[in-house]
């Protein structure tokens, strides 16, 4: 049985058919239910270049969900041959890159660029982890909060800061006075701030899944860092987010940081999987 794609209208469409797919592994899946999550409305499409799912046998095998000027995001994949089906489905789509698993980023990388012309290149290798249980440090000043209307202006340096030091390729294409503006609002992402006399770290809870929400954008700026701050704060940013009922919090650290990953596997974060970011260049 050859491997079909189906290209979605709307993200109500794609979670009628791809959901049971994506949640069945939801710690491998954060990113794309995430994404798609968030922007869970009938008839909803205006964000979306494409939600596709690939299928064998009427069973969904892969997914590939693109948010333009972002990079596709590709599930785990069931059915090598997916690869090749995605590929040429998005082969009219001016893609800037893709992020997926370690192995299939790749692959789908090679595909993709034989039917467009494109050449890549390797991105960040990140990996993704899973929290069920908080480990907090001992020992570390200060207390959690959440952020309010008279951090904006340090949030707005830090999440800069954060932009430059870890978005690699991806620094400088987001809109950061709006994003802080969203940190502020909620609820579809929330800032936290870890205090210690003064606001001293930061870090975000953002694309919930059916069970889980993502942790990201922590930032201790350079004079503060090695004094526990980062850690404790994701600590007690998780613990809060377990106590609302979730399963689990998730993240993405770099994998050429071994302090971070070093840190957050300390309070209780286990590895899911390697992702990679790989990007195109046009001809």
């Amino acid at each position: 049985m050859p491997v079909g794609t189906r290209r979605f209208e709307s993200v109500e469409a794609f979670l009628d058919v791809c959901g049971p797919f994506l949640q069945a592994r939801e710690p491998e899946h954060l990113l794309t239910l995430g994404i798609v999550g968030g922007a869970h409305a009938p008839g909803e499409r205006a964000a979306f270049g494409a939600l596709l799912s690939a299928f064998a046998d009427d069973r969904v095998v892969a997914t590939a969900v693109w948010t333009p000027p972002w990079n596709v995001i590709l599930s785990e994949i069931d059915d090598h041959r997916a690869i090749d089906t995605l590929a040429d489905a998005l082969a009219g789509d001016d893609l800037p890159g893709v992020h997926g698993p370690a192995e299939h980023a790749e692959a789908f990388a090679r595909a993709w660029c034989d039917r467009t012309g494109a050449t890549y290149h390797p991105g960040m290798r990140q990996r993704s982890y899973a929290l069920e249980t908080v480990l907090p440090p001992v020992g570390v000043a200060g207390h959690l909060r959440l952020a309010e209307e008279d951090d904006r202006a340090v949030m707005t340096e830090w999440m800069t800061g954060f932009d430059t030091e870890a978005m690699g390729s991806e620094a400088g294409r987001r809109d950061i006075k709006a994003l802080v503006d969203e940190l502020l609002s909620g609820p579809d992402r929330i800032g936290y701030i870890w205090e210690d006399g003064r606001p001293v770290s930061m870090c975000q809870a953002t694309g919930a899944t059916p069970h889980g929400i993502r942790i990201g954008a922590v930032y201790t700026p350079p004079e503060l860092r090695r004094r526990g701050y980062a850690s404790a704060l994701v600590a007690a940013a998780s613990r809060e987010q377990l106590d609302k009922g979730r399963r689990w919090c998730f993240l993405f650290t770099d994998l050429a940081n071994p302090t971070s990953n070093r840190i957050y596997q300390a309070i209780g974060y286990r590895a899911i999987r390697d992702v990679q970011l790989i990007r195109f260049d046009r001809p």
